[in-house]
C-alpha cells in the first residue's frame, strides 16, 4: 500500500467507528465527536475534518448507499459487526466524495483486515467496492430520489403531514451539508461583512467557514455564538426587555439563554443536567453574559412567577436532520409518542410559572404535529387561563414561517438560495401564549 493511502487510514477508521456507533450502538454523532476519549481524539485537524466529512456523507445518503451495496451482495450483512460500516463509508467516498477509487478501496480493505470479525470478509469488501467504482455511472441515478434516504416510518409521516411534494423538498434539503449560522450580540450587518457571510432576514449571519469555528474573528471576543437561524426565533418571540424576569426551561446548551441575557433580562436557566449547565455557564462567560443557573427538572421546578417563560422542550428533533443526519436513524415513531407525553407535563409546569399578563413561548425542533400544533391545542383546551398571542410575519422574519393560527413553523426546505448550501434552516415549531390577567 502506498504511503499517502496509509496516512489516511486513521481518518477512515474513525469515520467507520462514528457510523457504526450511530447505526449499531445508537450513539448520537455529536456525543462521539465531543468525547475526549472518542475516535477523533488522536487525529490532527485535517484527519478530523475528513472523518467528519465521511461520516456525515454516509449518514446523509445512508438509504441510497445501502441499496447500492446490496446490489453486489448475495445475502444481507450481519449488522452487529463493523463490516457494513466499512462498506458504507467506502462506498460514500467512491460515490459522493472526491476520493480516488483505489484509495477508498485499499483503505476499506485495510480496515477489514484490521478487524477480527471483518477479516474473513476482506475479499468481499474489495470486490463490492471495486464493482461500485466500476459501475459508478450506473449507480449514481439511484441517488437522485432524496426520499430514499429517509427511514420508512418518517417518510410516511411526512407525506401524511405535509404532502408528497413538501416531503420531497424536506428530504432534498436534508441531503445538503448546511452552512454555519451565528447569532450576533450587536451589529449583525457589520459582522456579516467582516466574516464574509450573509445577513439573513431573520437577523442571523450565515457563512461557509474555512477552518475551525473557534478561529473565526469575534469568537474569542464573545461577539457571537453558533445557532441555527430557526433556533434563534423562539427566544425573540418572548420580546424580553431589560429587567424582565425570564425563565429558560430545558436551557442547555444555552443559545436561547444567551439571547435572553443579551436583551438585558434577568434570566434563570433551568436544566436537569449539571454537566450541560456547566457548559452553558462557560459559553456565557465567553460571551460576557450572565444568567442564574439552576439544576432541576423543569416539570417539578418551584420558582417564579416570571414575566416570561421559554420552554424549548425535549423532542424527537426530526427538524434538525440537515445538521444532525444521525437523528433520522436514531429515532423511531415510539419516540414521538413518548416525548409528546413529556412535553405535555412540561407545558403544564411552565404555565404555572408565568405570572398573570405574562408570556409563555413553547418550541420544539420537531416536524411532528404531536410535538407542536397538537400540544398547544391540547394545552389551551385544558387551561383556560392561557390564550394565543399570534406571531407576526415581521417577528418571524418571513411570512412563510407563520401559520394561519399565528404560530411559527419553519421547514428545512424554507429559505431558498441560489447556492444550495446557503439555503434552508432547521424545522422548528413555536407558539406564543399569554396568561390572562
Amino acid at each position: 500500500m502506498n504511503a499517502p493511502s496509509q496516512q489516511g487510514l486513521a481518518a477512515r477508521r474513525a469515520a467507520t467507528t462514528l457510523v457504526h456507533g450511530v447505526l449499531q450502538r445508537g450513539r448520537p454523532l455529536d456525543e462521539a465527536l465531543d468525547d475526549p476519549k472518542g475516535p477523533l481524539t488522536a487525529l490532527d485537524a485535517r484527519d478530523r475534518g475528513l472523518a467528519r466529512a465521511i461520516a456525515g456523507s454516509t449518514l446523509r445518503r445512508l438509504g441510497s448507499l445501502r441499496f447500492a451495496i446490496a446490489k453486489y451482495l448475495r445475502k444481507p450483512l450481519d449488522p452487529r459487526g463493523a463490516l457494513e460500516s466499512i462498506l458504507l463509508t467506502g462506498a460514500a467516498q467512491i460515490l459522493l466524495m472526491e476520493v480516488p477509487d483505489h484509495t477508498a478501496v485499499d483503505l476499506a480493505v485495510e480496515q477489514a483486515n484490521g478487524d477480527r470479525a471483518a477479516r474473513p470478509f476482506a475479499p468481499l469488501v474489495n470486490a463490492v467496492l471495486r464493482n461500485i467504482a466500476r459501475e459508478r455511472e450506473t449507480l449514481l441515478p439511484l441517488f437522485e430520489d432524496a426520499t430514499n434516504d429517509v427511514p420508512d416510518w418518517l417518510a410516511r409521516r411526512r407525506v401524511r403531514t405535509w404532502g408528497e411534494e413538501t416531503a420531497r423538498a424536506i428530504a432534498a434539503a436534508e441531503r445538503m451539508e448546511p452552512a454555519l449560522d451565528i447569532t450576533v450580540k450587536d451589529d449583525a450587518a457589520g459582522w456579516a461583512q467582516k466574516l464574509g457571510g450573509e445577513l439573513l432576514r431573520t437577523g442571523s449571519v450565515r457563512l461557509v467557514p474555512h477552518g475551525a469555528v473557534t478561529e473565526l474573528a469575534g469568537f474569542n471576543d464573545g461577539a457571537w455564538w453558533v445557532q441555527d437561524t430557526a433556533a434563534s426565533l423562539p427566544a425573540k418571540l418572548l420580546k424580553a426587555k431589560p429587567g424582565d424576569k425570564v425563565a429558560d426551561l430545558c436551557a442547555a446548551p444555552g443559545g436561547k439563554t444567551a439571547q435572553l441575557a443579551a436583551s438585558g433580562a434577568e434570566v434563570t436557566a433551568i436544566d436537569r443536567s449539571a454537566p450541560r449547565l456547566r457548559r452553558l455557564a462557560e459559553n456565557l462567560k465567553r460571551l460576557g453574559l450572565s444568567a442564574e443557573t439552576v439544576t432541576a427538572d423543569a416539570a417539578t421546578y418551584q420558582g417564579g412567577p416570571f414575566d416570561a417563560v421559554l420552554l424549548d422542550a425535549p423532542c424527537s428533533a426530526t427538524g434538525t436532520i440537515r445538521r444532525h443526519p444521525d437523528v433520522a436513524w436514531l429515532k423511531s415513531e415510539t419516540d414521538v409518542t413518548r416525548l409528546a407525553e413529556v412535553q405535555a407535563r412540561l407545558l403544564d409546569a411552565a404555565a404555572r410559572l408565568v405570572k398573570p399578563g405574562g408570556t409563555l413561548v413553547y418550541s420544539t425542533c420537531s416536524l411532528e404535529p404531536e410535538e407542536g400544533e397538537a400540544q398547544i391545542a391540547a394545552l389551551l383546551a385544558r387551561n383556560s387561563s392561557l390564550e394565543r398571542d399570534p406571531v407576526s410575519a415581521e417577528e418571524a422574519g418571513d411570512p412563510a414561517f407563520v401559520t394561519k393560527s399565528g404560530e411559527l413553523r419553519t421547514l428545512p426546505s424554507h429559505l431558498p438560495h441560489s447556492e444550495p448550501r446557503m439555503a434552508g434552516l432547521d424545522g422548528f415549531y413555536a407558539a406564543r401564549l399569554r396568561r390572562r390577567g
